[in-house]
């Protein structure tokens, strides 16, 4: 047995022999003096400063995370920024963290996260004169498989047309980097200059020393005890030293947080989860070297291994059915007085990433061990932090659920600080939006997810991925039970929702790939049913509000560019921020005067809704807004035989004449009463049919019995997309989103600028369009063989990059592979040649008039207009 394994069995005997469960440790012997002497002198018994009691904005937590929000805030001029810490500054997750840095991230905007973060820590240092401790020698992920080559490969499109350097590079450059390496399982690569890590104690007690510098209070020990929302909007913050009267709070408060949610009626779904990592003595070889070694992760053993000084520190990601959640503290909450103490070490959990390790780095097999840390980390059900304000209640603002603290918690706090001093966010991040979540979120769902999360930390990052922990949730529609075991699943919002449809002789199942895989003709066949024949989809994971009340008009005609519809009528409408960006896209009914429907994507339930009841109690206006999601289910009818088929069912006139194109109606359908929409996402002729949940399956099950004849079948969302695209509709979160505005955009039709109502964003509107755009969506065809754009890639000109892809897919109608993406205005002109990287290779591709195919109403226009004609 190597002498590592000796050791690591020795540590495993002395732990169990010693207290169970929390372990009251030091975290390690390798702490610089300076470190240890700046923890001491921080402590303090009493508050020794005068008490605030009114501020502006109110921090609760004094990890890396609360701290850079305070400091960011006061730097950029904010009076009365207040920080409180239950006890000492870095107590709960951040005193422990191994203080990884990365500029990579997989997703589009947490690049920019990571990007603000490491900016800044590079400066830090020289601003406050508190020395950080960083370290920036690069960093290397690992690639022993053609998959994980391929996702690799994958990122490298996604980052081009990104500030951040990035490399893929070959084995022998990757030896150079890291000279300790057994190479020979190592295909490839991803390289990342600039990447390394920072002492996490003293990074936050420079952002500590710089908020105080720009004028903020931090105050410790001072736990908060309650909090008491004023009917102002504002909050009285309580604690023992007496009441904040505050703007705002940040909930910052790491493992804390259900804690702080609970004052005032949330179950933030964040929960403990126990992360190890190994410390080992100096190691001869590494003491040699004449630099510092580039940070490795080996994505395959799931393992990440750095220098520390002269030794190195090894941090595994166990599998799920191996790794740790503290679930004791989601049921009875965190234990009085827990905040720099560490959990019992477990070897056994990590013994095979520690072997992994070995044989890719074999100098650990003699190394010696001189600590292991056991401590909480936090995790989300997706792993993504909260960040952001809470629907539901005014002024409350999130920064929890980091499971990467240290390296979000620069660009976490500039980004905060930006949205609460602009009133909007500086970048879109939906997918870090509290509001995500919901009350379908429940504890057995959060502890799967959070298992799943963990263990599947370092899987290859597929497109269209799919995790299937702690599904279903209670969201199931009204068909889910007919159409389950009919399709593959995708998961919205809580939502189990069809993405296509098995027939005999299929390749079933879920099966991820970077390229063409078992679904692609499955969805051609889809695509040609809703074009030629009739289809049916199950849309019921649309977030469904009801808006009405003296003020609702106006209130309306205030968030939204478009004018609002007419009783009966509907139209799509835009959601625009102060600066004039896409915040949303919803389709507005109005059902009676004063009463509108607003229907809104899936992923945008909370999102939206905390935008229209912050303007609501901004403004003052008297309406109700309910939501209505999970009352109500949707059924889609696309197709040239949709009609027919309707027709049979209902003594309503669904004729073009009868019921006309973005009309509404309520109609008795196969005896229920159904409110029925002309319109379809897919551009084909159709019906959206809003029923009550109880009565969608003899909905469902009437239209497909009535559409036998005229070859009715199921579709999903797949299809939908691939449809959609050939029309030339634009979709919210890739096409346009809060890094965009609707003139560039394309939505120019939608966007009123006459309307005598001063909406929220009409300002910056016309300063954008008078001063002319710098890029514009276009619409491209592509060449490709057995890969489909997905978004997100890089477009090429001339070996320099000019733009990016937002959405792609394949066109089943032209046989070739269609994207969105965004281009420079003079490289805008159809008949523009470009390339659009996929996989590593720069596939040609051209501009062309939109939309590919024209949509039926527009069809129908035509075919009238030339009868009139003839």
């Amino acid at each position: 047995m190597s002498r590592i394994l000796s050791l690591i069995n020795s540590h495993l005997r002395r732990d169990l022999a010693a207290n169970r469960g929390i372990a009251r440790l030091p975290l390690r012997t390798i702490s610089c003096t300076s470190r240890k002497q700046a923890q001491e002198s921080d402590t303090s018994s009493a508050l020794k400063k005068r008490w605030k009691d009114t501020a502006d904005t109110v921090i609760i937590g004094g990890g890396c995370v609360g701290v850079s929000v305070a400091y960011h805030l006061a730097k950029a001029g904010m009076k009365d920024v207040v920080l409180l810490e239950k006890s000492d500054l870095t107590a709960g997750s951040t005193w422990h963290a191994a203080g990884l840095t990365t500029y990579y991230h997989p997703g589009i905007n947490l690049k920019k996260v990571h990007y603000d973060s490491i900016k800044l820590y590079e400066t830090l240092e020289g601003e406050t004169g508190q020395a950080v401790g960083f370290h920036n020698p690069g960093s290397v992920r690992i690639a022993s498989s053609a998959a994980r080559v391929d996702e690799m490969r994958y990122q490298m499109t996604r980052t081009h047309w990104h500030v951040t350097e990035q490399y893929m590079i070959g084995p022998e450059k990757v030896l150079e980097l890291f000279p300790l390496l057994n190479i020979d399982k190592v295909l490839a690569g991803l390289y990342t200059p600039g990447d390394g890590h920072i002492d996490p104690y003293s990074l936050t007690m420079a952002l500590a020393a710089g908020a105080r510098m720009y004028g903020a209070q931090i105050y410790n020990p001072a736990p908060v005890s309650a909090l008491k929302p004023t009917a102002d909007g504002k909050w009285d913050v309580q604690t023992p030293h007496g009441t904040i009267r505050a703007n705002r709070i940040v909930n910052a408060t790491g493992f804390w947080a259900r804690e702080v949610g609970k004052m005032i009626g949330f179950e933030h779904p964040t929960i403990p989860v126990h992360h190890q990592y190994v410390v080992t003595a100096t190691v001869p070889e590494v003491k040699a070297l004449k630099k510092e070694l580039a940070v490795i992760r080996d994505l395959d053993a799931s393992y990440y291994l750095r220098q520390e000084r002269d030794g190195l520190l090894f941090g595994p990601y166990e599998k799920m059915e191996k790794m740790v959640l503290q679930d004791s503290w989601v049921r009875d909450g965190v234990p009085p007085g827990f905040g720099k103490e560490l959990f019992e070490s477990d070897l056994d959990r990590i013994m095979e990433h520690v072997e992994m390790a070995m044989e890719m780095v074999p100098v650990l097999k003699k190394a010696d061990i001189i600590n292991i840390v056991s401590g909480p980390i936090t995790y989300t059900p997706d792993l993504l932090p909260m960040v952001g304000p809470h629907q539901g209640v005014r002024n409350y603002w999130n920064a929890i659920g980091f499971g990467y603290g240290v390296i979000h918690a620069g660009g976490i706090g500039k980004f905060l600080s930006d949205w609460i001093r602009n009133g909007e966010p500086p970048y879109d991040l939906i997918e870090c939006d509290p509001n995500r979540y919901g009350n379908w979120v429940e504890v057995p769902f959060l502890c799967e997810k959070a298992r799943e999360s963990y263990g599947f930390n370092n899987v290859v990052g597929y497109p269209k991925e799919e995790r299937f922990a702690g599904r279903p949730t209670h969201r199931k529609s009204g068909v889910y039970e007919l159409l389950k075991d009919k399709a593959s699943m995708g998961f919205h919002a809580g939502w189990e929702q069809p993405h296509w449809f098995y027939k005999p002789g299929d390749d079933i199942g879920y099966k991820p790939s970077f390229r063409r895989t078992n679904w692609f003709g499955p969805v051609g066949r889809e695509c040609k049913l809703v074009m030629e024949k009739v289809g049916v989809i199950d849309l019921t994971p649309f977030a469904k509000f009801i808006v009405k009340g003296k003020d609702s008009q106006k209130l309306l005609d205030r968030l939204f560019a478009n004018t609002m519809p007419k009783v009966g009528l509907t139209n799509i409408s835009h959601m625009l921020t102060p600066n004039g960006r896409v915040f949303a896209e919803v389709t507005i009914t109005q059902l009676a005067p004063g009463e509108f429907l607003l229907i809104t994507g899936s992923g945008s339930e909370g999102h939206d809704l905390r935008w229209i009841e912050a303007e609501t109690a901004d403004g003052g206006y008297n309406v109700d807004i309910t939501n209505v999601t999970e009352d109500i289910g949707v059924l889609g009818i696309a197709g040239p035989n949709s009609r027919k088929v309707l027709q049979k069912l209902t003594d309503e006139d669904l004729s073009d004449a009868g019921f006309k194109f973005l009309h509404c109606k309520v109609i008795q359908l196969a005896g229920v009463s159904v409110r029925a929409i002309r319109i379809s996402y897919t551009g084909e002729l159709g019906w959206e049919l809003y029923i009550e949940q109880k009565n969608m399956a003899a909905v469902y099950q009437a239209m497909m019995e009535a559409g036998k004849d005229e070859g009715i079948d199921n579709f999903g969302t797949y299809a939908m997309s691939s449809l959609r695209l050939e029309k030339g509709f634009r979709g919210w979160g890739a096409e346009m989103n809060c890094d965009t505005n609707p003139l560039e955009a394309g939505l120019d039709y939608f966007i009123k600028m006459n309307k005598p109502a001063d909406f929220i964003g009409k300002a910056a509107l016309q300063e954008i369009k008078a001063k002319g755009l710098k890029r514009k969506l276009s619409y491209l065809t592509m060449d490709t063989d057995d890969v489909d754009p997905e978004g997100n890639e890089t477009i090429w000109l001339n070996g320099k990059v000019v733009g990016n892809t937002t959405s792609g897919a394949y066109s089943y109608t032209a046989q070739q592979s269609l994207a969105f993406g965004y281009l420079p205005p003079e490289l805008c002109s159809v008949g523009q040649k470009v390339e659009v990287e996929l996989l590593g290779k720069k596939y040609p591709a051209m501009v062309i008039q939109e939309p590919l195919v024209l949509t039926e109403p527009t069809r129908t226009r035509l075919q009238k207009k030339a009868k009139g004609k003839a």
